[in-house]
């Protein structure tokens, strides 16, 4: 017998996803509207998403503000009040389908908090500071955006939200049970994406070393939740020298990523690589005006320029 569905639409950026959509499909059975807003992918992504009864609507970037979950928290007919944000390599839990099923009942909250159990090489990460990782994805879709880093110039960093916040208007409380993300690609895919991600970090990097205005975004502070917590720690982080060593004595030692076994310490290499190409591509920015062997020149904003987008329904 088939459970009955939830009130709340789901919304999954895609591209070449062929590896993790059929799971990540499968644990959203409960939702009433699924959406797979798609870059155009070239493998069975959208065949996949269509086979899970999901609507596919193709997004085209201009390489300019907004990034894919904004343009679609803007512009796609969604059904709900509620919406659900989830990626590839997530998976939704029966346990939390229970959970937000009475959430969302609740008229004292605006969006709730996901806390996610990473899974890397087979095994959950978690120590390091991986746990818990909380991230706002379920809330009334016309209350919440996600913030602009200004970061969207960048080149090859793709054209979904990297690791930007959601900002809510309204108050957000925490759900209790994990979402699940596991990604059943390779470990080629998960370089390609640390190395697109890079790009991003050292332009945010360079925007908090030079003091860039906090407006429309989640703000810093030390005494706010936990995700202001880590955006005011990481204006200290910024500024401190050996990043790399000190990113690997952290997440290994410090934080006890060595009680992960093998799997946590292959994390604490590659997160320490992933450190020093953000090291690397910052000083790129601020001393070759972002561009390989090139003279000394002072970094620029691109002028912003109207959002041309076109979207096409499959």
């Amino acid at each position: 017998m088939s459970l009955s569905k939830i009130p709340v639409s789901v919304l999954i950026p895609a591209k070449n996803e062929e590896a993790n959509l059929p799971a990540c499909l499968a644990s959203l059975e409960r939702a009433e509207e699924i959406f797979v807003v798609d870059s155009h992918s070239s493998d069975k992504s959208i065949e996949i998403s269509q086979n899970y009864g999901a609507k596919v609507v193709q997004f085209d970037f201009n390489g300019h503000w907004p990034k894919k979950k904004n343009w679609s928290l803007e512009n796609l007919p969604f059904q709900n009040e509620w919406i659900l944000i989830v990626d590839c390599d997530e998976r939704i839990t029966a346990e939390l389908w229970e959970e937000i099923a009475q959430a969302i009942q609740n008229p004292e909250y605006d969006g709730y908090y996901l806390n996610r159990r990473v899974f890397f090489l087979g095994k959950w990460i978690r120590h390091g500071g991986k746990y818990p990782d909380w991230n706002l994805r379920l809330f009334k879709h016309k209350k919440g955006r996600y913030e602009n880093l200004n970061t969207e110039d960048i080149p090859n960093t793709g054209d979904n939200e990297v690791h930007e916040h959601v900002v809510l208007e309204g108050k957000v409380g925490y759900l209790k049970h994990d979402m699940i993300h596991e990604d059943f690609r390779d470990l080629y895919h998960w370089l390609a994406r640390h190395n697109r991600y890079s790009n991003w970090e050292a332009r945010v990097y360079l925007n908090l070393l030079t003091n860039q205005s906090d407006n429309d975004t989640i703000g810093a502070s030390l005494f706010g939740d936990a995700v202001q917590r880590k955006r005011f720690l990481k204006k200290i982080w910024v500024r401190l020298p050996f990043k790399p060593f000190l990113r690997f004595v952290l997440f290994y030692m410090i934080q006890r990523g060595f009680l992960d076994g093998r799997a946590g310490y292959i994390y604490a290499r590659l997160l320490s690589q992933y450190e020093y190409q953000i090291g690397v591509k910052l000083y790129e920015l601020r001393h070759c005006g972002g561009k390989l062997n090139t003279k000394s020149a002072p970094v620029t904003t691109s002028p912003s320029l109207p959002q041309v987008v076109k979207q096409t329904v499959i």
